[in-house]
Order: C-alpha cells, then structure tokens, then sequence
C-alpha cells in the first residue's frame, strides 16, 4: 500500500512524500530515496522502484525537495521561482528533516530504526554528505552518483554573476530553467566545508554501493571511481554497467525496465538484504 503525506519544514516549505509498503513501516527497514538535479520522486524510475523494493519488505520514502520545481501537479515544473532559488544547502536541511521526521514517528509508530539511502546523480552526492554525518544511516546506494558540485567552468561563473541568474535548458520539456546566484555563493561558500564530498566519502564509516553506467554523460564515470577512490575499500563495492547511461536506459514517462536497471535494483537489494538486517 501507498501513502502520501506534507512535511513542513522548518523553513516553512513544504516537502511532498510518497511512501511505498506502508504495510511494512511497523517492522522493516526504512529505504530513503533521493532524487538529482530536475528529478523528482515522480520521475521515470522512481515509483517502479518504490514498488519493486516494498514488494521485498521494505519500507520506502520517496520525495520531491521544496525547491526542485515541481509543485501539486506532481510531474510538471511549475514552481520555477523556487527552482532558481533552490541551494545543495536548503536541500540538505530537508534531507535531514526528511530522517528527523522518520525517526520520530512522523509516518507512524515502527520498532526498526535501520535506515538505508538511495541518490541518484545529484541527489547522491548529496546521501554521500549525509550519510557521513549521522550515525542513523546504516548504508548508502549511489546511482550515477556526482564527486563534486561545481559543474560549471570560471568563465561560466564569472557570466552568472554578471547576469544574475544561469540558464539551463530542460531537454525533456523545452523549459528555460534559471538558478539565482544564490547557488553559485552557496556552492563557493561551502566547497571546503559542507558541500566537500571528498571528505565524505573518506570519513563515512558505513557500507556503501557505488553503481554507475559506463556511457554515463551527464555525470562521466570518472566520478564514480573518485569517489571510489576515497573510499574505504573494506566497506564499499563498485559496479560499472557497461552500454548504459545516466539514467539506466529508463525514460519519463516510465515504459518499463530493462535488463541494465533490473541490474541496478538486484545489487541494490542483494546490498540492503546484506546490510540492513
């Protein structure tokens, strides 16, 4: 069975949950899953994965940060204000928000506090900063996972604070999407503190699955073996999947999935079934 609920937040913002196997919440493993950058839990994947990991027992949250743009429609971009004005700052407050509230009976009373994370690209450079600074994440899954959140060049930053705002274009909606400077000082500001997912990835002391497509070009693979690479050898395991990209070969609107994701989903769950037991 599926649940819907609003989280507001501290911030006053609202943060919009699916959950999936709520039959399971009272016992099982919370799995948290974290959308990227123009995701949303709506998206492509998500929700066939929502219902392939509940129908394995598990407990699942699924979410759309505040400011990612997508608004009570669910799948359409229509809040664009907030998106420009969205940071990987407000957006790790709410994760957190997100494991505060589970922790606290939020969705309902359960008995099990293991809890398990999901990003995707950027979503999961952000599980990574996460998962290194609170205990209650027993272990974490990359998928596409980003190394760094400085994705642009100096003359491209140096062009966004002279506009004020830098352009993206959604290729899937034709939408001009802006990001205020807001995220630029946000990223700048925090690079060698909060947002150093270098030093994330070398102090988190807990499992971690890295899996990530080898035609990947929205995110190159070279970013799955940084993080690798400052990684615990001991605690992680890495998976490249060949002739596949960013998203696995799955498109919005979801038309099913493919031996390359049904890939990713079984060494997910041969992961969890291992770690959070």
């Amino acid at each position: 069975m599926n649940k819907d609920f609003v989280l507001n937040t501290k911030n006053n913002n609202k943060i919009r949950i699916t959950s999936y196997g709520y039959g399971n919440l009272e016992s099982a493993p919370c799995l948290i899953f974290v959308h990227g950058f123009k995701g949303f839990k709506d998206w492509g994947f998500w929700p066939y994965s929502g219902n392939f990991f509940a129908e394995k027992g598990f407990f699942i949250l699924t979410f759309n940060f505040s400011h990612n743009g997508v608004g009570d429609s669910l799948t359409e971009f229509t809040e664009l204000d907030k998106f420009a004005n969205n940071t990987f700052s407000l957006e790790l407050k709410e994760l957190n928000e997100i494991i505060d509230a589970y922790l606290n009976n939020f969705f309902g009373k359960h008995s099990n506090k293991l809890i398990g994370i999901v990003g995707h690209s950027r979503g999961g450079g952000e599980s990574l900063i996460v998962s290194s600074r609170r205990k209650e994440i027993s272990a974490i899954v990359l998928w596409a996972s980003v190394a760094n959140f400085e994705r642009y060049s100096k003359r491209q930053a140096n062009e966004w604070r002279k506009k004020g705002v830098f352009e993206v274009l959604n290729t899937r909606t034709n939408q001009i999407m802006r990001l205020n400077v807001s995220l630029l000082d946000d990223i700048e500001m925090n690079k060698d503190g909060l947002l150093n997912l270098d030093n994330a990835a070398r102090s988190l002391n807990k499992p971690l699955l890295i899996l990530h497509g080898e035609q990947d070009l929205t995110v190159p693979i070279i970013e799955a073996e940084q993080i690798f690479s400052w990684s615990k050898r001991g605690n992680t395991e890495f998976h490249k999947i060949k002739a596949t990209g960013h998203t696995f070969d799955i498109v919005h609107p979801f038309e099913g999935s493919n031996p390359k994701f049904d890939f990713v989903l079984e060494k997910t769950l041969n992961f969890f079934n291992k770690n959070l037991n």
